[in-house]
């Protein structure tokens, strides 16, 4: 039987604005690294992907990509993104190709939600959860900016916090047990404190003792998790960790491609694995991983630091997974907050409700996009 859905054309859409995060700029005055990903069908459907690297990476993707991604179905997410990977081991296996595939292959999860009338979590299996706990996400600043920042957030709806990066490992014991010890005076107790050391920042100078330690610091304050608090590539040091720390430890945010996950999952270096959908290979890979860890007794959290597409993937992959029950979730933040057509609403036990409408079960603010990308409008969808 012809498959009346084809992709058509594949295009980046880079997004801009003013960032709410205080991100450094590395790269230049407009730093750049998030970018959506519009797929378009033969049939007029349109949507979206979101991708963490910078759109002229991702436009050459693209365009090693066309000749294999044209007229390829648009319905049949796995098995077209699976061809895509296959045919770029020698340029792509990890890094741009493999961030761009990601795009690619959530709006084709959310074309064949549209085509079907089901949302993503039902096509993944079915939902385990039909609501999902965001923590908000956000850059650590001094002890004395630190508290308002989380009793905005907590004004917010938010009831679970990570903070992170910073001024944290980066001058002395004292600051950073200050910022955390200022970060749960400002929650409560009741609330949920999550902490990134960012060992994946350039130079990280930290090992294995430094982060056992501070562990055991962090035990004090009833934080949940501790994130990255080795170089991304220290496997050896994050099994021993994972094994003396009183705290779970987090990681795996950098990796792409499920076969990178693997020795980090069978030799069970972390309590709580990190893959990031814009990034791994999207949803399809996202959840053979999620999948393998829960044969492990791995949790899974998705490392979220991207956009409110990459966040609507993130509920539909966390309802479908057993082991799974947060979300990432930067605030304030423009390129969360102002792709949503409607605002995302917490209730009020700060849980976002998983959409039960077809595909993502979002509507995007073509309007906001714009704003962000410099003006390009998105393409309307005839589903």
């Amino acid at each position: 039987m012809k498959n009346e859905h084809t992709i058509k054309s594949i295009r980046a859409i880079p997004l801009y604005g003013i960032p709410y995060t205080d991100w450094p700029a590395r790269f230049g005055s407009r730093e750049q690294t998030r970018t959506l990903v519009e797929v378009v069908t033969n049939s007029g459907i349109a949507s979206l992907g979101s991708v963490y690297t910078s759109a002229p990476l991702v436009e050459a993707s693209l365009q090693l990509l066309r000749p294999f991604y044209e007229g390829a179905s648009a319905i049949d997410p796995l098995v077209t993104a699976e061809m895509l990977h296959q045919n770029t081991f020698w340029q792509g296996r990890g890094g741009s190709v493999t961030h761009a595939i990601s795009g690619i292959d959530m709006a084709l999860w959310d074309i064949l939600g549209k085509v079907t009338g089901q949302p993503i979590w039902r096509l993944l299996g079915g939902r385990f959860r039909d609501r999902v706990k965001p923590y908000a996400s956000m850059l650590m600043e001094e002890p004395e900016k630190m508290a308002g920042k989380l009793q905005a957030a907590h004004g917010r709806g938010f009831r679970a916090f990570k903070i992170g990066w910073g001024p944290f490992g980066r001058r002395d014991a004292k600051t950073d047990e200050a910022i955390v010890r200022a970060a749960r005076e400002a929650i409560g107790e009741d609330c949920e404190l999550m902490v990134d050391a960012g060992g994946s920042d350039a130079y990280w100078p930290h090992g294995y003792k430094w982060a056992l330690d501070k562990a055991k610091m962090l035990a004090d304050y009833g934080v949940v998790w501790f994130e990255e608090p080795l170089r991304p590539d220290d496997l050896d040091g994050f099994v021993e960790l994972t094994r003396h720390s009183p705290v779970k430890i987090a990681g795996c945010e950098c990796l792409t491609r499920r076969q990178s996950f693997l020795p980090w999952i069978e030799r069970r270096a972390v309590d709580y694995i990190q893959p990031d959908v814009t990034k791994v290979g999207g949803l399809s890979e996202q959840h053979r991983i999620g999948q393998y860890a829960d044969d492990h007794s791995i949790m899974v959290v998705p490392h979220g630091w991207n956009t409110g597409v990459g966040l609507a993937a993130d509920l539909h992959l966390t309802a479908a997974a057993g082991n799974a029950r947060w979300v990432e979730f930067l605030t304030p933040e423009p390129y969360m907050d102002d792709v949503f057509a409607d605002p995302v609403q917490l209730d009020t036990d700060g849980f976002l409700r998983v959409p039960d409408g077809p595909g993502y079960g979002f509507e995007w603010n073509s309007e906001g996009i714009a704003r962000l990308s410099d003006g390009i409008v998105i393409t309307p969808s005839s589903l």
